[in-house]
């Protein structure tokens, strides 16, 4: 197992540069999210806006995957691959996106309502973004790995949800995927102690129905065994003592959405 690598002042205000760019890549594709638009419009649109503002997108090539965003729409968990495909009005789609910039990654995702979605998936959104919050308050020097995802398990679950097993959360730094792995399950006091230093990628990745997943005939798309959908959302956090501090932000995303409506 790889060790942990701890980030001065100056390497976390670096991968908030980084995170701060993503978010605002992610405002950009929030601009054009309609239905009929496909997801490798999306691509484009944050692939030369990551170029425009002096950095690289940070999935493009990485284990071999083809584009800028990993979109994943309904079913589809994580790393769906940008397609022709038009989305439909009532879909939610998924949107990570990491960049390289400065040395250091920033890592985001949103899902994003498409046209009018149905009050279960609303509901499924908003619970998966509050897992997130609840993830996030945990994550303080003297806590535990799993304080963070109990967390995220426990309000979930008591939604009648069912949490991702087999795709984490993870540190962030130079490398995309440092240690520790960060899963959205968990018992409290229980795994690694957090310390300052720590730069960790939380996200959790919630279902409608059953946690099972497994691999579409891609390869490399991640969906629901059960076809109901899933909800994903993810913030870059430095571990401080007493709150934690999120590096990344929704801000640009959900400002973009509020002008829309």
């Amino acid at each position: 197992m790889s060790k942990i690598i701890y980030k001065t002042e100056e390497e976390i205000d670096l991968i908030r540069q980084s995170s701060l760019l993503v978010g605002k890549t992610l405002a950009e594709v929030a601009k054009i999210i309609k239905p009929g638009v496909t997801t490798l419009d999306l691509d484009k649109v944050a692939e030369e806006f990551i170029r425009d503002n002096g950095a690289i997108p940070g999935f493009l090539g990485m284990y071999d995957f083809p584009n800028t965003l990993c979109t994943s729409a309904n079913e589809a968990v994580v790393h769906g691959i940008p397609n022709n495909k038009p989305l439909k009005d009532g879909d939610i789609i998924s949107v990570d996106c990491g960049v390289l910039m400065n040395e250091f990654y920033g890592d985001v995702a949103y899902t994003f309502e498409v046209g009018e979605v149905k009050p279960e998936i609303k509901k499924l959104l908003e619970v998966t973004k509050e897992c997130l919050r609840r993830g996030i308050e945990q994550a303080v020097v003297g806590n535990r790995i799993g304080d963070i995802g109990y967390a995220v398990q426990n309000h979930a679950e008591e939604n009648g949800y069912g949490v991702v097993r087999e795709l984490v959360g993870h540190g962030l730094g130079k490398d995309l995927h440092e240690e520790p792995q960060v899963p959205n399950y968990g018992k409290r006091g229980n795994g690694l102690q957090l310390k300052e230093g720590m730069v960790i990628a939380i996200e959790p990745m919630i279902n409608l129905g059953t946690k099972n997943v497994r691999t579409h005939e891609d390869q490399t798309t991640i969906v629901t065994i059960d076809g109901l959908a899933s909800a994903h959302f993810e913030h870059d956090v430095a571990i401080r003592k007493g709150k934690a501090e999120v590096l990344s932000t929704h801000e640009f995303v959900e400002e973009v959405l509020r002008n829309k409506n």
